[in-house]
């Protein structure tokens, strides 16, 4: 029997309106998903992610918990269509925290309150303006490695995500990632562009937020995972909650290892990937990664035959 995956979407997945396909056929999941979510952060997030009249859905901090909600909503609808359970499950930045929630490592509740609060603390960690993230694309992962560390004397610049085969986003002090950006261009990168982002993620700078995010982690009860879920910042699975706890410190200021992930999952059999969640930016990225890997996308109720059928 072939082997599955589900794989959750972090930051840049979200769009304003993004569950409104399900809003009919599903209004019962969403309506209990976003109660939850909302009594948890004591914020109507189901407004913020449907009509969001003050803007919040693109600052971090909400935009955590709505993903998170939002993904977690799909993948309860999927299982209650799936004829079988996952063998792996994979989270993108983010993501991890939803595929814990998925494995009933971690509560809901909990998981919404602590991403808020990684959103706070990733917000607050460095000034609007000081740091900057930006994409690469057409450099290999050792030449990219390489120009980052020509420019570590102009401040903190580094790989933050291995998102796909020749696609690398850089994170650090803005001085030093424009200065990478520019010597990227002049080594033949196809791409090098600054994101629109306000908070330079996966790297140095943000380790006094990890240092305030392990604390909160202390605090929150996390069980062994029902399902094996592979971290970002090591591709292992883990299994003991201080091991878990750990891994969730080290990703906020190490690089998301998207590209690993996905080969340690084809290496453990693989076949089939589902991403449970409002976009389909990780079944592009695992096109680039491994073309043989098939992935569906559950953006939409319609797809959902199609995953079965994938199954």
């Amino acid at each position: 029997m072939e082997k599955i995956a589900v794989l959750l979407p972090g930051q840049g997945s979200q769009s304003l309106g993004m569950l409104a396909a399900f809003e009919n056929e599903y209004s019962k999941v969403l309506a209990d998903v976003f109660r939850r979510a909302s009594k948890a952060l004591n914020e109507d997030l189901w407004e913020i992610v449907s009509t969001d009249p003050q803007g919040r859905l693109n600052q971090t901090q909400y935009t955590q918990p709505a993903l998170l909600a939002a993904s977690y909503v799909i993948w309860t609808i999927w299982q209650g269509k799936a004829k079988r359970a996952p063998d792996f499950l994979a989270g993108h930045s983010l993501g991890e925290y939803t595929a814990l929630v998925c494995a009933e490592a971690l509560r809901f509740e909990d998981a919404i309150a602590l991403v808020a609060l990684r959103g706070r603390l990733m917000q607050a960690a460095v000034p609007e303006g000081v740091g900057a993230m930006a994409a690469i694309v057409g450099l290999s992962d050792a030449e990219i490695v390489a120009l980052c560390q020509q420019f570590e004397k102009q401040g903190v610049v580094s790989p933050a995500n291995f998102n796909a085969i020749g696609q690398v986003v850089i994170s650090g002090h803005k001085e030093a990632v424009l200065l990478a950006v520019e010597q990227a261009k002049a080594q033949g990168a196809k791409l090098a562009k600054v994101l629109a982002v306000s908070v330079p993620s996966h790297c140095a700078l943000m380790s006094d937020a990890a240092q305030a995010l392990a604390e909160a982690l202390e605090r929150t009860r996390i069980e062994t995972p029902r399902f094996p879920v592979i971290h970002n910042a090591n591709v292992e699975i883990l299994n003991h909650p201080d091991d878990i706890r750990a891994a969730l410190v080290s990703q906020l200021h190490q690089p998301v290892r998207w590209v690993e992930t996905i080969q340690r999952l084809v290496s453990e059999g693989v076949d089939f990937a589902i991403e449970c969640g409002p976009g389909t930016v990780l079944t592009g990225l695992n096109k680039r990664i491994d073309i043989n890997l098939k992935t569906q996308s559950l953006n939409n109720p319609s797809c959902f035959a199609e995953a079965e059928s994938g199954v």
